[in-house]
């Protein structure tokens, strides 16, 4: 009887040492996606390290996409990447107006969601976190830009500057 044991436990061993050491060849049938993400980009789980302060933007569109890699680094807990879903838990959409220095002058908020208005909050602090965004002393007046909000029913946001720019 234990040599039977020794055998099999021999046997299940063996199995795993050839498993480990010979990975599967990929199935054609499964579709794979390749996705870049931006140099520094955090992985979504466990704690983002300091966000960069941004370069500097020749343009507004640029500096926007800068402010959304930002708020998206400083909250990488309630973050979610990828595909947006369908339909969404709620889109909140704020004005964000900066001091010469980046630094925040207001928030307004230009669309309050039906469903799950708590969000706005969320959205605020998620704003309050990533500043200040760097300098707008060199871009033309009024010195604000606009961000949406795209909750999924984990309560996880993707911006819409950022989606856009993955589709």
């Amino acid at each position: 009887m234990p040599c039977i044991r020794f055998l099999c436990v021999s046997i299940v061993v063996a199995g795993l040492a050839a498993c480990a050491s010979s990975p599967m060849p990929p199935d054609p049938a499964v579709q794979t996606t390749v996705r870049t993400v931006p140099p520094g980009t955090p992985p979504a789980w466990g704690a983002a390290p300091p966000a960069p302060s941004p370069g500097m933007a020749r343009n507004w569109a640029e500096y926007r996409l800068q402010a959304a890699l930002r708020i998206t680094q400083t909250s990488p807990g309630e973050t979610y990447s990828g595909e947006v879903p369908e339909p969404l838990q709620s889109i909140p959409v704020l004005q964000i107006q900066l001091n010469r220095d980046g630094s925040i002058k207001h928030i307004e908020v230009l669309r309050v969601p039906t469903n799950k208005p708590e969000t706005i909050d969320m959205a605020i602090r998620a704003i309050r976190r990533a500043a200040p965004f760097g300098s707008v002393a060199h871009l033309p007046q009024p010195w604000q830009f606009n961000e949406t909000f795209l909750y999924d029913y984990d309560f996880k946001f993707q911006l819409r500057t950022i989606a856009e720019q993955d589709g």
